[in-house]
């Protein structure tokens, strides 16, 4: 297991914010080798890139983060600040704390929309970027999914009752699990509060934004994806996703030219980022990024 440093920085409204700090190679002495910084999906947090980072960590810097409200960051005073564009200032001050010129950016689901809405205040400074099983268009079904989970609470006993939640919910996401995976998945997603119960590890208040009426109408996503246009960049789609559908992940290549479209079969939304098809994507990736 690659170790990791905790890493700490303020947001502009003053919410203290987390992220694992998985060093790079200090002997390379290459200004090339772009550091990652990974942005997990809406309820997740740093613990979802743990394997993704401990593949490439050592030969580069990679920067896993937990958005405020999830994991280790802090809640904030105002639940309407979790939105896309709050995320978005807040890796800005993270660049800014870390002094990081030049970056490649991992985003999964939620992640993938602020890497995309980062593309144009970023330009000239983001090498490439990784979208994770997220487009300009979330289909409706998937996203009146998420609705009904998100925010509600949940509390168990044992971590077996959580792991046993979560394949309940997520069955027909990863259909070839077992118990092992469940469990794993399980420890990604919870926490054991002081009473000793398995809770979940986010702010059940980021689900405050959803119930806001006209919502649904955010920034021009296509307009934020040309933001990428003529860097490196890889889109992985789960087979099964209910988010990210296959003619709109097609859509999303066409309009990036040199994108790489990668599709893992028989997974849902969302790819883990370890999967064989993606791992290969991604050295693929990083070798287009350190060409320059």
């Amino acid at each position: 297991m690659a170790d990791y440093a905790k890493l700490y920085w303020w947001s502009n409204d003053g919410v203290r914010l987390h992220a694992r700090d998985y060093p790079g190679d200090s002997g390379l002495g290459d200004a090339a080798v772009v550091p990652l910084v990974c942005v997990p999906g809406l309820t997740r947090n740093a613990r979802d890139f743990a394997g993704f980072a401990e593949r490439w960590a050592g030969r580069r810097r990679v920067i896993c983060v937990d958005l405020r409200g999830r994991g280790e960051s802090g809640y904030a005073k105002d639940a309407m600040s979790y939105v896309p564009l709050t995320y978005v200032q807040d890796i800005e001050a993270l660049l800014a704390d870390q002094g990081i010129g030049r970056f490649a950016m991992v985003g999964t689901s939620l992640g993938g929309i602020v890497t995309m809405l980062l593309a144009g205040p970023a330009r000239g400074r983001l090498a490439g970027a990784l979208i994770n099983d997220i487009g300009p268009v979330v289909e409706p079904g998937g996203l009146s999914r998420i609705r009904g989970y998100v925010g509600k609470p949940s509390s168990w006993p044992t971590w077996l009752h959580a792991a046993r939640a979560v394949q309940e919910g997520n069955a027909d996401v990863y259909p070839d699990w077992g118990l092992e995976q469940w469990l794993a998945m399980a420890k990604r997603l919870y926490r054991l509060n002081s009473a000793g119960r398995v809770v979940l590890d986010y702010d059940l208040r980021i689900a405050e934004p959803f119930r806001v009426p006209g919502a649904e109408a955010g920034p021009d996503m296509w307009g934020a994806l040309a933001g990428l246009d003529g860097l490196p960049v890889t889109i992985v789609r789960g087979a099964r996703s209910d988010l990210l559908s296959a003619e709109t992940a097609a859509r999303m290549a066409d309009a990036l030219p040199g994108a790489e479209l990668v599709t893992v079969p028989g997974v849902g939304h969302t790819p883990l980022l370890t999967e064989p098809e993606v791992e290969a994507a991604v050295d693929r990736l990083l070798a287009r990024l350190d060409a320059g």
